[in-house]
């Protein structure tokens, strides 16, 4: 995406996506966390986004609050089997892959990694290469948002997910889609 921000100056165009996984690239569960792949549902059209993104060679990266792991409700080996599967389906589908980047602390940890905390977005930024000025997080909740603002990059909201109960509360800098497929046609679109 680029084009002209409030100040007058040309954005840089979008070349790496960083996004959050449970409720904007699967359907969150309504009880407890995801532990199989079997359990996974994709979120309305996001398979169709990560196609557009893929066409346009826009470079994915997930990063992932996983608390259940710190919170012993879920096992390291379980949240890395659904992202074995996950880093396989997307492969499948021709998305260049950055990484999977996964806090998996509890909220009490005070670690640098769990969102709204930016060592997540900063890990994906610097594997992918690309600069931060060309890189968008997108989430469905405002510590998604919180955290790519601490790493200096643009942030959108989609409305899946928490999505439709945060978006009040949303600052001005923060893009609002829709869903993915609005998300990847309007990120490509100025490309």
């Amino acid at each position: 995406m680029n084009g002209v921000s409030p100040t007058g100056s040309r954005l840089a165009p979008i070349r790496h996506v960083i996004l959050d996984r449970d409720g904007v690239l699967n359907r969150e569960l309504e009880s407890g966390w995801l532990t199989d792949p079997e359990q996974w549902k994709w979120e309305d059209g996001a398979i169709a986004a990560l196609a557009i993104w893929s066409t346009h060679g826009t470079r994915i990266s997930v990063a992932t609050n996983q608390s259940g792991i710190g919170r012993g409700a879920v096992s390291r080996k379980a949240v890395d089997s659904v992202h074995a599967w996950l880093s396989n389906e997307m492969a499948s589908l021709g998305v260049e892959l950055v990484g999977i980047f996964v806090c998996p602390h509890a909220p009490d940890e005070s670690c640098d990694c769990r969102k709204p905390r930016p060592g997540l977005i900063r890990q994906a930024v610097e594997k992918s290469g690309i600069p931060a000025a060309e890189t968008i997080v997108i989430g469905d909740d405002l510590r998604d948002l919180a955290a790519g603002r601490a790493a200096g990059l643009r942030v959108a909201l989609v409305c899946t997910g928490k999505g439709p109960r945060v978006r009040d509360s949303l600052e001005a800098d923060a893009l609002l889609f829709r869903d993915l497929i609005e998300a990847a046609t309007r990120t490509v679109a100025r490309t």
